[in-house]
C-alpha cells in the first residue's frame, strides 16, 4: 500500500579508458540502475503508508482478543518491513524484479490484516485500495491483477485457517483513526504523481528540443526548419502573404578551421548566431541548414527589407573579432528569394535561395543577392 508511480529513466552511453563499455553490459549497468532508484522511489511512500496503516489495523485488533504474536508481526510490518524490503531490493541482482516481489508481499501482508479484522469495513477498504492503485500504478493491469488475487488468497487462507469471525462494522473511534491514513496517503500519492508529471514533461520538452534544434548553437536544425518553411509556403499560398527566404553562408570557413583550428570555427558558427539572433525580429525562423551555412524565414517581410536586415548583421560583423582571431573579420555571403505565388512547391523557394547564394559567392562574397524568380 505504499509506493509512487515508476517511470522509466534513460542515461546517455558511458565511455571506460579503455573505450566504450560492450552495449549489453552497459543495458544491463543500466537496468540495474534504474532499478535502484525504483527501489529507493519507493522507500518513502512505503514507509509511510506501513506506519499510518498499522493504527488503522490496530484500532480494529484492539477490540479483539487475539494472540500477542499478531502485535509483533503487525509491529514489524508496519515498522521493520519498509526499511527490510528496501535494503533487499537495493542490494538485489534485479533491483526492480525485487521490488516486484516485495509488491506482491505487500499484497499478501495486506490481505492477512483484512482477513484478520473479520472484514471490518472502512479499515479493510482501504488497504485494499491503496495496495490497489500503488500496484497499478507501478505494473498496470497485471500487476494489480496479480496483487488482487494475493489479497484474496491471504485474506480467505486468514479467515479459514484461523477461524476469524466476520466484523463487518466499523466503530466511530475507528473512523477517527483511519481518518490520518486517509488523508496523509492520497496526498502523498498525489504529489508524488505530480511530481512525475512534471518529470515526465521535462523530458518531452527536452526531447523535443533535441529532435528540433541544433546541438551547437540552439537554433532549429535542417530538418525542423525545412519543416516550419513548408509550413510557412502552405500559408504564403492559402493567405496570400508575403514572405522571404534567406540563405547565408560564412565566408572561408574552410580557411577559418585550417588557419586557426576547428574551435575558432566553432566561435564564428556561434557568433554569427548570436548577431542574426539579435538583429532579426523574434518572429523570424532561423535555422543552421549546414556545417556553415544558414536559412532564415523572415514572415510577412518584403525582399528589401530582408536586404536591409542583413545590412544591420553585416554592421555588427564589422565590429566584431573572435576572441581567439581578433585580426580577423567575419563576413556572410547571403541569397535572397521572396516568396513568388507561382512557385510550385517549397523546394523551388529553396532552390532559388540558393541559386541567389550561390552568385553572392560566386561574384566575390560578402555580398548580398537577389533570386531572379521571373528567370
Amino acid at each position: 500500500m505504499f509506493l509512487n508511480i515508476m517511470n522509466d529513466d534513460h542515461n546517455s552511453g558511458k565511455w571506460l579508458p579503455g573505450g566504450f563499455m560492450d552495449s549489453s553490459t552497459y543495458l544491463d549497468e543500466d537496468r540495474h540502475r534504474s532499478g535502484r532508484r525504483f527501489a529507493r522511489r519507493i522507500y518513502i511512500p512505503r514507509t509511510i503508508g506501513l506506519g499510518t496503516g498499522f493504527f488503522c489495523v490496530a484500532s480494529v485488533l484492539v477490540m479483539q482478543p487475539i494472540s500477542g504474536w499478531w502485535w509483533l508481526l503487525l509491529v514489524a510490518n508496519g515498522f521493520i518491513w519498509p526499511h527490510l524490503a528496501w535494503q533487499t531490493a537495493d542490494h538485489a541482482p534485479d533491483p526492480a524484479q525485487a521490488e516486484i516481489r516485495n509488491l506482491m508481499i505487500d499484497s499478501l501482508m495486506g490481505g492477512v490484516w483484512i482477513g484478520v479484522m473479520g472484514l471490518n469495513a472502512l479499515p479493510s477498504a482501504l488497504i485494499l485500495a491503496m495496495i490497489c492503485m500503488n500496484n497499478v500504478g507501478c505494473g498496470g493491469l497485471k500487476l494489480f491483477f496479480n496483487g488482487l488475487g494475493f489479497i484474496v488468497l491471504s485474506c480467505l487462507l486468514t479467515l479459514g485457517l484461523f477461524l476469524i469471525p466476520l466484523n463487518l462494522q466499523t466503530m466511530p473511534s475507528q473512523v477517527w483513526v483511519c481518518l490520518p491514513f486517509l488523508l496523509i496517503y492520497p496526498t502523498y500519492f498525489g504529489l508524488v504523481s505530480y511530481r512525475t508529471a512534471l518529470k515526465l514533461s521535462e523530458h518531452k520538452r527536452r526531447f523535443m528540443q533535441l529532435s528540433t534544434r541544433d546541438g551547437m548553437t540552439g537554433v532549429y536544425n535542417r530538418r525542423h526548419w525545412e519543416h516550419l518553411l513548408h509550413g510557412e509556403y502552405d500559408n504564403c499560398q492559402r493567405y496570400q502573404r508575403n514572405a522571404t527566404l534567406l540563405l547565408i553562408d560564412i565566408d572561408h570557413f574552410k580557411s577559418i578551421n585550417d588557419s586557426f583550428g576547428h574551435d575558432v570555427g566553432d566561435e564564428a558558427i556561434l557568433a554569427i548566431t548570436e548577431h542574426l539572433q539579435l538583429t532579426l525580429r523574434i518572429t523570424d525562423v532561423v535555422g543552421r541548414f549546414g556545417g556553415d551555412e544558414f536559412g532564415v524565414i523572415m514572415s510577412g517581410t518584403s525582399q528589401e527589407s530582408a536586404i536591409q536586415a542583413m545590412a544591420r548583421v553585416r554592421d555588427y560583423l564589422d565590429e566584431f573579432r573572435l576572441p581567439h582571431a581578433p585580426h580577423f573579420s567575419l563576413r556572410i555571403s547571403v541569397g535572397v528569394a521572396e516568396f513568388d505565388h507561382n512557385m510550385v512547391s517549397y523546394r523551388e523557394w529553396l532552390k532559388a535561395a540558393d541559386v541567389a547564394l550561390y552568385k553572392a559567392k560566386k561574384l566575390g562574397r560578402s555580398r548580398t543577392e537577389v533570386a531572379d524568380i521571373a528567370a
